[in-house]
């Protein structure tokens, strides 16, 4: 709450235009009873039609005030709780953003949606009612109460015992109500992630015929929450029903109690209605402080989790003393005695790491799965830092400069191809903004995705789905690497980027790559010989640690685990 009230800090001059206002508005509606005793006292009575007129005259021109006051507030906290629920996503958006593979493994996907929507909205709305009620409520109630006083003191435990009963009521479904409130927001976490599941993998079960299944698992997971809201909304939805009861009961009574005064020429008939409207008043004014505290807890549920994913601190941070890279990078990378081991893991997975890719040449890596072939390459653009040892680019440790300028200088493809809504020209430029027509037309060529793009009627401007659900698992991949070749950076990364492609299009993109990234440091990761056999630099991974290093020749007669590799793959006139 305390992070929520930083937030507000801005539009404190609103909220203090509010609050003068809502003391109108309340001035206002204390008024209307006076005036309506007055009319039945002096005007009704003694039969002035003048005076009636007259006051009603006021009671008009007051009313108009208040809804005035009314609208304006309304208005103003609008505006106030949008704006804080806009800088609270901005905020939460950046956060994520700056986020590490080990914090997206601490905050699920689904549980980032719902904090950056269902939770958000929650203190939106509590932003909106406070605002609303805040100042409203406690003057309607002590005014109401003081007014009330002022009529007949007499009938003044009439509402003592409606205020009673009411908090009793609260406090009841209150204590029911609450602990499902911090129940729904997991709930929502929990279908999101399975909805989430369920829609990426509906080709896997429609393959495998478990439609059923996972209707049953969403099923599931949908009771509880619609059980768990339901049984809120109808604890809550007591809450009306009951008040209008003890308002009717209240305003029976406060007529049988004041017809009898009036009868005894105690308090006059417009006293006695003024007396009613302040107790409904002050009943109402209660009720709405009731609701605020019903409202707090919720939203501080979602305001605490809010704060968890705002205050994570970050496992990759900016240096403290930055480094400047030099303007021409060369991209010669230097792994250093590089241990690696992922958090809260028992043990390192990568161990004493050594080597240097140079410039102009590719630096291949392989071995099996599990090997750590991915996490190693994940190490050059600080997607983890390093346990142990250093990372060099060019000699300047790549913690040393900022994790922006580190990655304007690496072409990325990662292991699973990713396409962004939009064109494949959208796409391509999604690294580099400003791309020539020349560049273009080189880098699809490199990429073996020319073919494909002149297929399209409209060429660049063909349209890609979300997830590049409308192209080709190869297409994708194509797609992936051009991407990373527009950026025409020192450094390559291909993580396992050529594994939809078939043998032919392998051979002739790694051809034309070898061309294009001449001048580059090429990595790649690859489970086929063939995709690395021509590579200057063969590093073999097993369990971690550097089994082989050298050229292809070299490995087959130094390093068993790529021998093995090799067999299993190719025939004996290639290994030849």
């Amino acid at each position: 709450m305390t992070r929520l009230f930083n937030y507000l800090k801005p539009y404190l001059g609103f909220i203090l235009l509010a609050v003068l206002l809502l003391f109108g508005q309340a001035m206002c509606e204390l008024a209307l009873p006076d005036y309506m005793s007055n009319i039945v006292n002096n005007g009704i009575v003694s039969g002035d039609t003048g005076y009636i007129l007259k006051i009603g005259a006021w009671m008009l021109v007051v009313s108009l005030g208040s809804v005035l006051c009314a609208v304006a507030v309304g208005f103003i906290a609008a505006r106030v709780a949008a704006a804080v629920a806009k800088s609270l996503r901005q905020d939460l958006f950046e956060k994520v953003e700056s986020f590490s593979q080990a914090e997206f493994e601490k905050f699920s996907t689904a549980s980032l949606i719902t904090r950056t929507t269902n939770d958000i909205t929650q203190v939106q709305m509590l932003i909106f009612m406070m605002i609303r009620m805040m100042c409203y409520a406690p003057i309607m109630g002590i005014g109401g109460i003081l007014r009330a006083l002022s009529k007949d003191v007499s009938m003044s435990w009439i509402i003592a015992l409606a205020v009673i009963i009411l908090i009793g009521l609260i406090s009841i479904i209150f204590s029911l109500a609450m602990p499902r409130f911090k129940k729904v927001q997991k709930l929502i976490d929990r279908l999101n992630l399975v909805t989430r599941e369920e829609l990426s993998g509906m080709l896997v079960i429609r393959a495998f015929n478990k439609e059923r299944f996972e209707e049953k698992r969403f099923d599931t997971v949908n009771k509880d929450l619609a059980g768990t809201q339901l049984f809120v909304n109808r604890t809550m939805g007591l809450l009306m029903p009951a008040m209008m009861l003890l308002m009717n009961l209240v305003s029976i009574l406060i007529i049988w109690i004041g017809s009898q005064r009036v009868a005894a020429l105690q308090i006059q008939v417009g006293d006695m209605m003024a007396f009613m409207q302040y107790a409904m008043q002050i009943i109402m004014s209660f009720l709405m402080i009731s609701m605020m505290f019903i409202m707090v807890p919720r939203a501080s549920v979602s305001a605490i989790r809010i704060a968890e994913v705002l205050e994570t601190e970050l496992t990759i941070k900016e240096p403290k003393k930055l480094l400047a890279l030099p303007e021409k990078v060369r991209g010669e990378i230097e792994f250093k005695n590089v241990y690696f081991r992922y958090p809260d893991a028992q043990e390192d997975i990568l161990h004493a790491i050594n080597f240097i890719a140079k410039p102009g040449q590719t630096t291949a890596f392989i071995g099996s799965t599990g090997s750590g072939k991915s996490t190693l390459v994940n190490l050059i653009p600080r997607f983890y830092d390093v346990t142990q040892g250093e990372i060099l680019l060019d000699g300047i440790d790549i913690r040393q400069v900022t994790q922006q300028d580190l990655r304007e200088q690496i072409g990325y493809v990662p292991q699973k191809a990713v396409l962004f809504s939009g064109t494949i020209r959208s796409n391509l430029a999604y690294g580099k903004e400003s791309l020539s027509k020349e560049v273009l037309e080189e880098i699809v060529e490199t990429a073996q995705v020319k073919e494909f793009i002149d297929r399209a009627d409209v060429g660049f401007e063909k349209q890609i789905a979300q997830g590049g659900t409308n192209v080709s698992g190869g297409q994708k991949q194509r797609l992936c690497i051009a991407r990373a070749l527009a950026k025409q950076s020192p450094v390559y990364i291909f993580d396992d980027s050529f594994s939809a492609l078939d043998f032919k299009t392998d051979a002739l993109l790694r051809a034309a790559l070898k061309k294009t990234t001449a001048d580059s440091t090429v990595f790649i990761v690859a489970q086929r010989i063939s995709t690395i056999r021509h590579a200057e630099q063969i590093i073999v991974l097993d369990e971690g640690h550097i089994v082989g290093k050298g050229t292809h020749k070299e490995l087959m007669k130094s390093c068993e685990v790529y021998r093995e590799i090799a067999s299993s793959q190719l025939s004996k006139e290639e290994l030849a």
